[in-house]
């Protein structure tokens, strides 16, 4: 089964993480204390390789950690969906569900470590006993009610919290039956969409808790249904084909020398602290590696200590025993040392490491030489990137064998202390480790965000009411100054990327933002493909997110005896704007460098969606957007703006376009393209792609 996205509530600093999409490798960018840990730590829990186990004290929410104490069973705290691919028609014929709906289950997990399996596209199976729901609604409800009336908002928005309290307090009180009907939840969301429809109330704190309120009740009711016959089977089935979750940060980092009596100690115990636990959960993978247990080994490496007790000489077997005990520890240790000397050298490009296991009575080291320095010494005294890796090497290497050979990565602060090169390099590395294992990796560091694969950042960020949450909008502007950390390091690494694009001939074309880069890569690979254009120098798709910044990033961009960089802007009134701004500007003198989408598309007020025809988007709209009544594809109007026919579908849908929605869109058009080819679009769009990017490529204007 494979992985596209996870959601974490009730867990340490998270409320409601919001839904986040996982790619191959998918970069969670946050500040420090925003949250990121939080994030991939649950979804550890959901399936651990080793360990993992539930940590009441550590991992309730403080703030509702006597409610869920007295009532773990009623706390979900991952949600993690999957692409079920050839288990489908056994999960089909189990469910008693069409195949399409078995093409992806949901697994939960709760405090008291049950889970609970569903299947988000049918109403025929849920694992999910609906009296449940019932309760778990009720508690969204009164957290709700509990979390707005602590509330101090200003006199405008006294009445509005007066007036959804009365409505929570309503919905709560029909909830004393046993049982809540699939329509008695479409009730509630028609009414909390009711509260918050007013579009000056969008940026009001009470909003705020109910729209995270509704998202939820959303997720939840989705489930109701009646379990069927098979549901114990669809689960067992599900459960056991869940990939393995590895976890590792930098606690585990080996230390060079390793007194084995605590080793053994610490092996035994499950009282250790967070960072001692780590430790020795790396301790007892690197021994696996060896082929031996610590006792083992300290057993092995045993004097005549019994002999010396008794006050008498040694005898000659006894000499002999304890020699050959030696000389077989001495052996094996070698022969491990040899074994991760030359699988090592396939993983790390920074140096030709040469690994030695060495065991001197209670104590076992590790030491390491390299081709530029021949002499051994202990790890420890080797850089502190050289430690990161070599532990994570080992724990995924015994943690994803066997039957966790699929096992997901899940990497906290990856590469810290690696020189900014190593970290690139480690970026590299992650791309072809994804080729058997997803990844997923926490950082701060631009050097691990590939310009390139923006799409697989995922912004966390601490909201407003103090809880972590995640976007996949990189231009998401907090509040809080201190939250701008994370738009700073993707900005850093675009900055980086398009420096080396300069150094290595490549031709830049500022774009306002991901979902810009997008379309114009979607369009760039497919134009390419069919031989209609053949660039000379490799596009990149630079996003600036605004004028000021394509300020920046143009004269970042023109350091040399270059022309100005073209831009490509849409044609609604920001773009015009932004279009006006530069060419009183920068790009004064040089207007024409200055492009529009309504050029290329053939009507006004366009934006980069527009550049995609019509019924193409609108399917990809209906295949995001399952649950309305009317079909994108049933209203959408050739020849008008895209971005507003979706918004005003959704207000008379009822769907709620979450924030990110339309870099969302972008992306699954993106697969979607490239799945179908060049000959899934007609003549007349090809032919303005190709007029939009013969004058992107022009050295003229």
């Amino acid at each position: 089964m494979q992985l596209t996205r996870f959601l974490v509530t009730n867990f340490r600093s998270v409320e409601n993480s919001n839904w986040v999409e996982v790619d191959k490798v998918t970069a969670l960018i946050g500040v420090n204390e925003s949250g990121k840990t939080n994030l991939l730590v649950p979804l550890w829990k959901l399936n651990p390789a080793t360990g993992g186990e539930i940590q009441p004290a550590s991992d309730y929410p403080k703030k509702h950690f006597g409610a869920i104490r007295q009532a773990p069973q009623n706390y979900c705290f991952i949600t993690a969906e999957f692409e079920t691919g050839p288990l489908a028609g056994e999960l089909s014929r189990k469910a008693g569900i069409t195949p399409e709906a078995a093409a992806l289950v949901s697994v939960k997990r709760y405090f008291n470590g049950e889970y609970a399996v569903s299947f988000p596209q049918s109403e025929g199976f849920t694992g999910v006993d609906p009296s449940d729901v019932n309760s778990e609604v009720k508690k969204l409800i009164a957290g709700a009610m509990r979390s707005i009336t602590d509330l101090a908002p200003s006199t405008q928005e006294h009445e509005l919290k007066e007036i959804v309290l009365t409505k929570l307090n309503q919905m709560h009180d029909t909830l004393a039956e046993p049982r809540l009907s699939a329509s008695d939840a479409s009730e509630f969301k028609r009414e909390l969409q009711f509260l918050i429809q007013e579009p000056d109330r969008r940026t009001t704190a009470v909003y705020s808790h109910v729209a995270e309120l509704l998202d939820a009740i959303e997720l939840i009711t989705s489930e109701i249904t009646s379990p069927g016959e098979g549901a114990a089977d669809v689960t067992d089935i599900v459960l056991g084909a869940l990939p393995k979750f590895v976890y590792y940060s930098e606690f585990g980092n080996l230390d060079s020398e390793i007194y084995l009596p605590h080793v053994v100690q610490n092996l035994q115990r499950n009282d250790l602290g967070s960072k001692e636990a780590a430790k020795a959960r790396t301790l007892r993978v690197l021994f696996k590696f060896v082929g031996l247990e610590p006792g083992d080994i300290l057993e092995l490496g045993q004097d005549l200590r019994d002999a010396r007790n008794n006050q008498r000489e040694p005898t000659a077997d006894e000499i002999s025993e304890i020699a050959l005990k030696k000389r077989e520890r001495s052996i094996l240790l070698q022969s491990a040392g040899a074994v991760l000397t030359e699988k090592f050298r396939n993983w790390w490009k920074q140096g030709d490491y040469k690994f030695r296991f060495d065991a001197d009575g209670s104590h076992f080291r590790i030491w390491v030489s390299d081709d530029r320095r021949p002499e051994e010494v202990e790890l420890e005294s080797r850089s502190t990137g050289l430690q990161w890796f070599l532990s994570f090497y080992l724990v995924f290497l015994v943690e994803s064998e066997g039957e966790h050979q699929r096992a997901i990565l899940l990497l906290d602060e990856p590469g810290l202390s690696l020189h900014p090169l190593a970290q690139r390099n480690l970026s590299a590395f992650f791309d072809n480790l994804a080729s058997f294992n997803r990844i997923l990796y926490t950082t701060h560091s631009p050097f691990l965000i590939d310009a390139e694969h923006l799409g697989r950042a995922r912004k966390v960020y601490i909201s407003e009411n103090g809880t972590t949450k995640a976007t996949p909008d990189l231009r998401h502007v907090e509040k809080d100054p201190r939250q701008a950390g994370a738009a700073y390091v993707v900005h850093s690494a675009l900055h980086l990327n398009v420096a080396e694009s300069l150094l290595l001939g490549c031709q830049p074309v500022i774009v306002l933002g991901p979902s810009d880069q997008y379309y114009l890569s979607t369009i760039k690979t497919l134009l390419i493909g069919a031989n209609k254009i053949s660039p000379k120098r490799e596009l990149v798709f630079a996003p600036s997110g605004g004028s000021k910044t394509a300020e920046v990033v143009a004269s970042i961009i023109t350091g040399r005896d270059e022309p100005l960089p073209k831009i490509l802007l849409s044609g609604d009134e920001p773009g015009k704007r932004i279009s006006q701004e530069l060419k009183s500007g920068p790009y004064h003198g040089v207007e024409e460098r200055v492009l529009s989408t309504d050029t290329y598309v053939g009507f006004t007020g366009s934006e980069l969606e527009d550049l995609i025809p019509a019924s193409f988007f609108a399917q990809v709209i209906d295949r995001w957007e399952r649950n309305s009544e009317i079909p994108f594809a049933d209203v959408v109007v050739s020849g008008k703006p895209l971005v507003g026919q979706v918004e005003a579908w959704a207000e008379t849908q009822g769907v709620t376009l979450r924030e990110g929605w339309k870099i969302e869109v972008a992306k699954r058009t993106k697969e979607v393209a490239l799945k179908k080819g060049v000959s899934a679009f007609d003549h007349a769009t090809t032919g303005r792609w190709v007029k939009l990017f013969q004058e992107l490529l022009a050295t003229r204007g």
